[in-house]
């Protein structure tokens, strides 16, 4: 009798200890899903990492939200109308709006939302997003009204963001920065955090008071994984339902074995080098759009790279100003032509056998940027270019660009928001350092501010284009391909979309019957 209760002890005591691991693997009423990193905090206005945010947006909503598909919609305001001018937005608020301990709130929330985000005591990361911001009111409590410096059609996305939340400025009121420790912690999303286990998982449960009634899911939790290998093996195993990243090593053999679960989907960014405009061989533009001409950025993307990357002679990933890429003229040349053109325009640049173009490849430590920089030294060689490798940590490489010291370099460009000037605007004089070329161009900029400054979306989209078709032709940079994103989603999960924002709300996920 003695050792069989010895014996339900062990049993019970063991049973206890399996308990979390088995409370965090998929189920019938929980999903799973993986993140590329630790979260880092849980304030929306503090934060600025991926994983952090898109726990926060689980969370907590604002006037407005991304849906399926990355495109913004009505959250806590229901409609929203814009002034002929396009500077001043009126957003009309749903009625008994409420946070996840019952506590109610109005339309005057968001103006403090936004003095609180603006605060230098806050420290906010996205403060700048927010600079085209003049001023927000609340007339009474069922309107909010937004004035802008110039137009902007993508207000309702950035106002999406976790950072223009609504957050129970009431709890931080009363206890200050120690809100993020209630658990379950107040929340004004389809999701409240109950549960965090540094470096194990996030759980999160339905908010009863949302408004949009009760999320689709029961659970979520969300796990950190930094080693994409190891979040592969755990989905593959049954451990996840969705995992945010893959080897690009892997990416053919998932495609080939399982073709359901894996989705590389072209992302918000363009990846390229970074010609130094300010001093010689690169402050002529001849040179520039000769070596443009030799790179074959087919063969990269698909050859070098190999995860579904799209070729890229222009800035601007499809679907922000236009549904295909801008091209030069000479992109479809054949190759023979290309080369022909390219040795011309060198030897009238002054290069040729008695005088090589010499010039260093600057990149930072990364196999991938290797690969690609070795690969244009031999695509130029035919000009009869020498080009010399040097790599350097991330810290120094982006220190060296911002002081002007390299000639050509690896750079690029991940957007904040889905629009086209969040891509331009970096390459304006005006930019200072970050407009790593230095190019310089009146015309660009003028033709830019006339874009940021018309209230039109059709109009502004043209002349976005327009700018983005000057910044080719002058080529002070060289871009090689848009970037992708690649994720595993399990096929008993439904309402996943592929999006070039990448956003993929826990709300908008189910599981299959």
């Amino acid at each position: 009798m003695r050792n069989l209760t010895l014996l339900s002890i062990i049993l019970m005591l063991l049973s206890c200890a399996s308990e979390p691991a088995i409370d965090t693997v998929p189920g019938p009423n929980q999903i799973v899903r993986l993140s590329d990193s630790e979260i880092k905090g849980l304030d929306p206005q503090k934060v600025s990492d991926l994983s952090s945010l898109r726990v926060a947006a689980d969370q907590f909503e604002g006037l407005t939200r991304l849906d399926a598909k990355g495109n913004a919609e009505p959250g806590l305001a229901s409609r929203w109308k814009i002034s002929a001018d396009g500077l001043t937005w009126t957003f009309t608020l749903r009625r008994n709006l409420r946070f996840s301990d019952g506590t109610d709130f109005d339309a005057t929330l968001f103006p403090a939302l936004l003095q609180r985000l603006r605060a230098p005591e806050t420290a906010a990361a996205a403060k700048a997003l927010f600079g085209n911001i003049v001023a927000m009111a609340a007339p009474d409590t069922n309107r909010v009204i937004v004035t802008l410096a110039s137009p902007d059609p993508s207000l309702p996305a950035l106002l999406a963001h976790p950072a223009m939340a609504a957050l129970p400025l009431h709890r931080i009121r009363d206890i200050g920065d120690t809100w993020t420790s209630d658990r379950p912690m107040i929340a004004s999303g389809p999701y409240q955090l109950t549960e965090w286990k540094l470096n194990d998982h996030a759980r999160l449960e339905r908010n009863p008071a949302w408004h949009d009634g009760g999320a689709p899911t029961a659970t979520i939790i969300w796990k950190p994984m930094d080693d994409s290998l190891s979040a592969m093996r755990l989905f593959l195993s049954g451990g996840a339902d969705i995992a945010a990243d893959y080897p690009a090593s892997r990416h053919q053999w998932l495609k080939d074995n399982h073709p359901a679960a894996a989705h590389s989907v072209p992302y918000l960014g363009s990846y390229y080098f970074a010609f130094n405009t300010r001093s010689p061989p690169f402050d002529d533009r001849k040179v520039r759009i000769a070596l443009s001409m030799a790179v074959e950025r087919e063969w990269i993307a698909d050859k070098v790279i190999g995860v579904g990357n799209i070729p890229a002679w222009g800035l601007l990933p499809p679907g922000l100003a236009s549904e295909k890429p801008s091209k030069p003229a000479w992109a479809d040349w054949p190759r023979e032509k290309r080369l022909r053109k390219a040795s011309a325009l060198l030897d009238a640049a002054g290069f040729g056998p008695d005088n090589p173009l010499r010039f260093e490849i600057r990149f930072n430590s990364s196999a991938e940027h290797r690969r690609v920089s070795v690969a244009m030294a031999a695509m130029w060689k035919p000009l009869g270019v020498d080009a010399s490798l040097f790599n350097s940590e991330a810290a120094l490489h982006f220190a060296a660009l911002r002081q002007h010291d390299f000639t050509l370099s690896r750079s690029g460009w991940i957007a904040d928001l889905p629009t086209p000037e969040n891509f331009l605007l970096v390459h304006q004089q005006a930019n200072g350092g970050g407009n790593y070329s230095g190019y310089d161009n009146t015309a660009y900029d003028a033709l830019l501010a006339q874009a940021i400054a018309e209230p039109d979306p059709a109009r502004r989209q043209i002349m976005m284009r327009r700018a983005e078709a000057l910044l080719i032709a002058d080529m002070p940079i060289l871009p090689l391909y848009f970037y992708v994103t690649r994720s595993l989603v399990a096929e008993r999960i439904a309402g996943w979309e592929d999006n070039i924002s990448n956003v993929h709300p826990s709300r908008t996920l189910l599981i299959r019957p």
